[in-house]
């Protein structure tokens, strides 16, 4: 008789596995098709990811439920085989796991985020099916996974309270680390799913380590009872036609360890990971021993407080020069600024203020970057530009509108004279807090330059034309941190043949990278913008380098962060960040700050620096008699 799956919590941490999913597509199966299915018509290539996850070091096994409930096989026309697909993927998992492993039925939210028009009753009976199937063929427990509010986690726990004492994991996927999807703080969800049965809480899917250990802050300590996390593989970049996760085994060995120190006995992986990774997790907890789990605190938490920003209705147009005007005759510095996730935007304009006073040419908003909801950047470009007399530079991505609400919203930009813009592609939005939502993707970036340089022309999207002409001063992205730089060259000359003004880079920290950016990139007629974003913390670092498609950092750079938070951190990441600025100024006249955080007095620092450089003199800056021009 194997131990109990609660009592051995209690003592020590247990390995769970990786993904399953994006395993067999890494395997060569297609996305689009049921990989439940295979339980079924492929046995033996579920048997194998398990075997391969238990040679790593698997304790815990998923069985290959995730989406085998009536509604998900109903698209495959599977509907009648919910029992034998969820039977199937028990008999599999047990066998793989032996005597003494443990096998939970993975249920996987039927939502999924969305607001859907499965009604309650339905997801009860969906729910009751799909466990009573898992429970009869003989699970050690039922893990529900990949949860994104309360309600849905609240049904199908209860389903299987009714049908089974057997140990219930529930785990929620956020990305707002505070709140559930239906508005619960995190200490609220945990209570809740405490007081209806659950024996574990935690986190999967979603976010990457740094993402889930933020969630896990925000409610460790004494709740109660053990937590669990699957943490993704970073977030997935699209290269060469394939989805791919940048976090590395390696990584996910030393976050283990952090995890548990937060209150984490079961780890395991989600999207992207594999069996190294696994290997990775169990290594570093060989000789770890948990410290109890202590009762749950009582202290409610306090509710929000939302100030509202007065907003007048003042719109005005200066005839300032274009970035790409003055970055001909000196130093021009853009300057990022992200847009506020909630109403209150009081921080933001004391950061445009700040970054206009130190002497910023151009603050740029993003468009829901990493296709979080943000406020909208036309509105919040418009009292940028009225209250402080700062450029705006606005991104545009082509995932949130179609051609219609494209150019919609670049008539609107025209109609209150914002005319700098970025255009980017965009992040899917399946990868944002709105998974449900869909990508739209009407435009390419290189279509939707192509796009707005015609109604510079005078004629709109449809080929009719306008009756005046916009006069949009359009940039475009560009990535230098790839192995091949001329071949992101060649991507970037085809966006300046679309008709780019300008270019705007990610951010490097190579000082080696920058000058070999500018041998590649010399012979380009257009201005390029490095950029260069300081550094908040060594976790910072750590993230950006392992979980941020198209970031990376140097081994140097992250050894100089390590273990650096607060202040000193900060305090390391604007100091590198000049040393990059020393390089980055004596090849290029345009600089790209990015902010993090919203620590806008980092690149307020920076943006002085960039000026005490210059040998021009800073538009902006404060006057011989110490006032502001």
């Amino acid at each position: 008789m194997k131990a109990d799956l609660r009592s051995v919590m209690q003592e020590r941490v247990l390995i769970g596995d990786g993904a399953m999913g994006t395993f067999l597509y890494q395997m060569g199966f297609p996305v689009g098709i049921s990989y439940e299915e295979l339980n079924l018509i492929s046995p033996e290539v579920v048997a194998d990811v398990h075997r391969r996850y238990r040679d790593a070091g698997t304790e815990i096994h998923e069985t290959n439920t995730y989406s085998a409930n009536y509604d998900k096989l109903s698209k495959f026309g599977l509907e009648s085989k919910v029992e034998d697909v969820n039977r199937a993927g028990v008999r599999i998992a047990k066998e793989v796991a032996g005597a003494n492993g443990y096998v939970l039925g993975a249920v996987g939210s039927i939502r999924g985020g969305k607001r859907t028009n499965v009604s309650t009753s339905e997801l009860k009976r969906f729910y009751q099916q799909q466990i009573f199937a898992l429970l009869d063929e003989g699970v050690d427990g039922i893990l529900l996974e990949t949860f994104y509010d309360i309600e849905e986690m609240d049904i199908a726990l209860l389903q299987a309270r009714k049908l089974s004492d057997l140990p219930v994991i529930g785990q929620f996927a956020v990305e707002d680390v505070g709140h559930t999807l239906d508005g619960y703080t995190m200490p609220e969800a945990f209570r809740i799913m405490r007081e209806q049965g659950a024996d574990v809480i935690g986190f999967n899917c979603r976010s990457g380590p740094n993402g889930i250990m933020r969630a896990m802050e925000t409610v460790s300590g004494r709740i109660g009872v053990p937590m669990s996390v699957y943490p993704n593989a970073g977030a997935a970049d699209y290269v060469d036609g394939q989805f791919r996760y940048g976090a590395s085994p390696e990584y996910f060995g030393q976050t283990a360890v952090q995890f548990a120190d937060l209150g984490a006995r079961i780890i395991g992986g989600c999207c992207g990971t594999t069996p190294d990774h696994i290997a990775a997790i169990a290594q570093a907890l060989v000789e770890y021993t948990p410290v109890p789990i202590m009762e749950p605190d009582p202290s409610e938490s306090k509710p929000r407080i939302i100030l509202h920003e007065n907003v007048d209705e003042r719109s005005g147009r200066g005839g300032q020069p274009t970035i790409v005007d003055l970055v001909k005759q000196r130093h021009t510095v853009i300057v990022e600024l992200d847009p506020p996730r909630d109403l209150d935007i009081a921080k933001f304009m004391k950061g445009a203020e700040t970054l206009k006073a130190a002497g910023a040419d151009a603050l740029t908003l993003a468009d829901n970057s990493l296709a979080v909801t943000r406020m909208s950047n036309m509105a919040l470009g418009h009292l940028v530009q009225d209250r402080t007399g700062l450029r705006p530079l606005v991104h545009i991505a082509c995932r949130d509108r179609n051609l219609i609400g494209t150019q919609s919203h670049m008539m609107g930009f025209d109609a209150l004279g914002i005319n700098h813009v970025l255009a980017v592609t965009g992040d899917p939005a399946r990868f944002g807090d709105l998974p449900g939502s869909s990508s739209v993707y009407d435009l390419t970036s290189f279509e939707i330059i192509r796009m707005i340089k015609q109604l510079n022309d005078g004629v709109s999207f449809s080929g009719k034309p306008l009756k005046q002409k916009a006069g949009f001063v359009i940039g475009a992205a560009f990535n230098p941190n790839v192995k091949h730089l001329d071949k992101a060259v060649q991507r970037l000359e085809k966006k300046i043949a679309s008709g780019a003004d300008y270019i705007m880079t990610q951010p490097i920290y190579d000082p080696e990278l920058i000058v070999a950016m500018h041998e590649a990139t010399k012979h380009l007629d257009v201005p390029i913008f490095v950029g260069v974003m300081p550094l908040a913390s060594g976790r910072n670092a750590e993230y950006l380098h392992n979980e941020v498609p198209g970031i990376q950092l140097s081994d140097e750079v992250r050894s100089r962060m390590a273990g650096l938070e607060g202040e000193e951190g900060r305090a390391m990441g604007v100091k590198i960040a000049k040393e990059l600025l020393d390089v980055a100024t004596k090849h290029f006249k345009g600089i790209y700050l990015m902010t993090p955080f919203m620590f806008y007095s980092m690149t307020a620092e920076l943006t002085q620096y960039v000026w005490e450089k210059s040998e021009h003199q800073c538009p902006t800056c404060f006057n011989p008699n110490n006032q502001l021009q």
